[in-house]
């Protein structure tokens, strides 16, 4: 007897009650019709039937494969009809079926090629994560299994498994530009639609939005909340299997999945069998070799000014809504984040959230602890750079710059033609202890970013074309933590490039014209220091947006600097005053060597149990020219100041 796959299935209970009446000569019959009685009475596949049709219905079950999956469902159901499986299919207790009694419960023939298919690992209920054939033995003598989640759902539990729960991110809908255009490819029954999200770009709110306009629901997950280990990055295995846990998620729901973090699942989107919509969100465009066919594809837009303040407005009000938060570079789902922080710290205190709770918030939310990012305990802001006016300026308008750039780039096509990104690379020239890796802290903490500063030795390797990949990793993460980057002693990296005599100069040529074309396709923000200044390729000067010259400072900026950093201590001996114009105009040192010599100092007090008085400081400026090779020369350095 042979059968289509889609022909009318008879009730399981009526199928069960005939198996067990064409086994006649059977020593476990009694127990068999004892079981079926229960099963009879209980009705339990009854509870599920509705959730059985709507689950059939999405996943375009044929008859044959609901009836497979309700049999397979029923001994997950009852223990007597777990009991009446296992003795059906030979066993002497209870089991699940295997395909060869499901086979039979559904009328098939166990000869049926066709029948048999709807079992096998390409099937549709295998493919899809709805049924698994448990065992290695032959089709027949496997066990059919349905997964725990597939289980509850067919209940009606609507909770979902720890594995999905720990990516998934509330909807937050926001009409940027390009959402109608995946609106459109929705309706034209597209199934998967690749949203490409640059830094910056509000992709995922640009999904969610999507959804909205043809009023479909829609499961947000986001794979970058997977855990890292750090050298290696996100376990390509638990990609997957999140992925697939996604995919048979939105499918029992019946909604859309909107897959933030794609790019990590790139090598995976060819296996993806989803019987919703997909809309994937990525870092990178849309790549050929990931698929076989062409989706569509839409480029996000960006959040304006205007419309980050809404999000603000609405999360934290108006009031903790100030220009240094609106130049928070962040998505509309981490503005949520943040501003759910800020009000829970603030409600612990009693108070109404303020700037500065989400400033703090925010650099809680990019910190990863990574080996590469430095992050100070308390953030440095303008007041502690003790410039030239005209450095300072300079450094302000970098500031400016980066605040301002999501509104320039809205007016059109400014930055990003020809492959170039919307990044801004700035240069900082000049003498040891000037103050340019605290300028570059200080950029860092106005726009509420970490320093994410580059160990040259982890970077630079020996072997051709590894320097590269490991420069590449340092931009692509940057970029992902929201971070500026920092190259110190650049020109160590970004040297000249010098013609070819050996293999050793055109592979070093090499790197750096890697550096110059991934400084121009850089969505963040890069800062360059050097001594140096004139080993640095001259080609880079086109690429950098500021090229900021940290001069020595002269008297009277000296004299600033050894007022700020003796303000720093809570106090000095009144009766060894300081004599910060004697120090000013005695001794030509940068800020860096100022800086130290008031830490000396310092311990040198607290080791005596005083406060710190001119002679402390006395003692240590000549320990510090010393340190430096240079001599004091002023009568008024005498021997009792050491």
């Amino acid at each position: 007897m042979s059968t289509t796959t889609d022909q009318p299935a008879r009730s399981t209970t009526a199928a069960l009650a005939s198996a067990v009446d064409r086994r006649t000569d059977w020593p476990g019959r009694e127990r068999a019709r004892a079981a079926l009685t229960a099963v009879e009475l209980d009705d339990p596949v009854g509870a599920a039937q509705e959730h059985l049709a709507a689950v059939g219905d999405v996943f375009g079950l044929s008859t044959t494969d609901r009836a497979l999956l309700e049999v397979a469902l029923l001994a997950e159901l009852h223990p007597s009809a777990h009991l009446l499986m296992g003795l059906l299919s030979g066993d002497e207790g209870p089991a699940r079926p295997t395909a060869a009694l499901a086979l039979e419960l559904v009328g098939a023939s166990v000869v049926d090629g066709a029948a048999r298919a709807r079992l096998t690992d390409d099937g549709p209920l295998q493919r899809r994560g709805l049924l698994t054939l448990e065992g290695d033995d032959v089709l027949l003598a496997r066990r059919l299994r349905v997964p725990d989640r597939v289980v509850a759902r067919l209940l009606g539990s609507y909770r979902v498994p720890d594995l999905v729960a720990r990516v998934l991110r509330d909807p937050q809908p926001v009409d940027v530009e390009g959402y109608l255009d995946v609106a459109a490819a929705l309706a034209l029954g597209e199934q998967l639609v690749w949203v490409h999200s640059p830094i910056g770009t509000a992709g995922t709110a640009l999904a969610v939005a999507a959804c909205r306009h043809v009023e479909v629901t829609c499961l947000v997950a986001d794979l970058e909340r997977l855990p890292v280990t750090p050298g290696l990055g996100t376990d390509l295995g638990l990609v997957r299997e999140t992925t697939r846990a996604l995919v048979l998620e939105a499918g029992l729901d019946g909604s859309v999945l909107v897959l933030a973090g794609a790019h990590l699942a790139a090598e995976l989107l060819g296996e993806l069998d989803a019987v919703v919509p997909v809309i994937a969100v990525g870092r990178s465009p849309w790549d050929p070799r990931w698929a076989i066919g062409l989706p569509a594809a839409v480029v996000a837009g960006r959040l304006s000014q205007g419309e980050r303040a809404e999000q603000w407005h609405r999360v934290v009000g108006e009031h903790a809504t100030t220009r240094d938060v609106l130049t928070l570079r962040m998505t509309p789902e981490e503005i949520s984040a943040v501003g759910r922080r800020a009000e829970t710290d603030a409600a612990r205190d009693g108070r109404t959230v303020e700037p500065d709770d989400v400033r703090m918030a925010a650099r809680r939310l990019g910190n990863t602890h990574g080996p590469r990012v430095r992050t100070s305990g308390s953030p440095a802001t303008l007041d502690d750079l003790v410039l030239p006016a005209r450095t300072r300026h300079e450094v302000e308008r970098l500031i400016g710059w980066a605040r301002d750039r999501d509104d320039v780039l809205a007016l059109g096509e400014l930055q990003g033609k020809g492959g170039k990104g919307a990044g801004i690379c700035a240069l900082f020239s000049g003498s040891p202890g000037t103050g340019k890796t605290l300028a570059a802290h200080v950029v860092a903490d106005s726009l509420g970013m970490d320093l994410f500063q580059v160990d040259l030795s982890a970077v630079v390797d020996k072997y051709i074309g590894e320097t590269e990949k490991n420069l590449e990793k340092v931009f692509t993460q940057a970029e992902s933590l929201n971070a500026v980057l920092f190259f110190d002693e650049a020109d160590s990296l970004f040297g000249s490039r010098s013609s070819v005599s050996d293999a050793k100069d055109r592979y070093a040529n090499q790197e750096v014209s890697y550096l110059l074309q991934r400084m121009e396709a850089s969505e963040g923000i890069t800062v360059l220091a050097t001594n140096l200044r004139g080993n640095l390729d001259p080609a880079f000067a086109r690429r950098l947006h500021f090229m900021i010259h940290f001069p020595d400072p002269d008297e009277l900026t000296r004299r600033m600097l050894w007022e700020h950093h003796l303000a720093q201590l809570p106090q000095t001996d009144p009766d060894d005053p300081m004599d910060v114009e004697f120090l000013a105009a005695s001794v030509e040192l940068a800020g860096g060597d100022i800086r130290n010599i008031v830490l000396a100092a310092a311990y040198d007090a607290v080791a005596v149990h005083r406060l710190v008085g001119m002679r402390d400081v006395r003692a240590a400026t000549v320990r510090e020219m010393a340190k430096l090779g240079r001599r004091t020369n002023d009568a008024r350095w005498t021997d009792d100041a050491i």
